[in-house]
């Protein structure tokens, strides 16, 4: 089961932790095709295509995904109510989580503050 991008798909547990386990940058979106969802995948694929983050992963996964568990389980994300989750990691461990819709600006400004150029 994955998501209909063009990004690359997490699909098992053990996806997940090798990419976290051997990347110091990874962002992860874990959500559905919908419409809170795709705008957030649509800026990811832009920012891989300009190659401005070539130091970060992205990454998505499939919210309804059993082994999804790995981000809607997490402490950062507990409180979340909407799709997507967005999950950002430093050498393995979360720096940031958003949930729902963001802009091509609030995705910029966290890969910036939390990644840098």
């Amino acid at each position: 089961m994955t998501l209909q991008t063009d990004l690359k798909h997490l699909v098992t547990v053990e996806d997940f932790n090798e990419l976290i386990n051997n990347n110091e940058n990874v962002m992860v979106s874990c959500g559905r095709m919908g419409p809170m969802c795709v705008p957030v995948y649509d800026i990811m694929e832009d920012i891989i295509d300009e190659g401005e983050y070539k130091h970060v992963e992205f990454r998505d996964m499939l919210f309804d995904n059993p082994n999804a568990g790995v981000i809607r389980n997490l402490s950062e994300c507990k409180g979340f109510m909407g799709l997507p989750f967005t999950v950002y990691f430093k050498n393995g461990k979360v720096v940031k989580a958003t949930s729902s819709i963001q802009n091509r600006d609030q995705i910029t400004d966290i890969l910036k503050s939390e990644f840098g150029k």
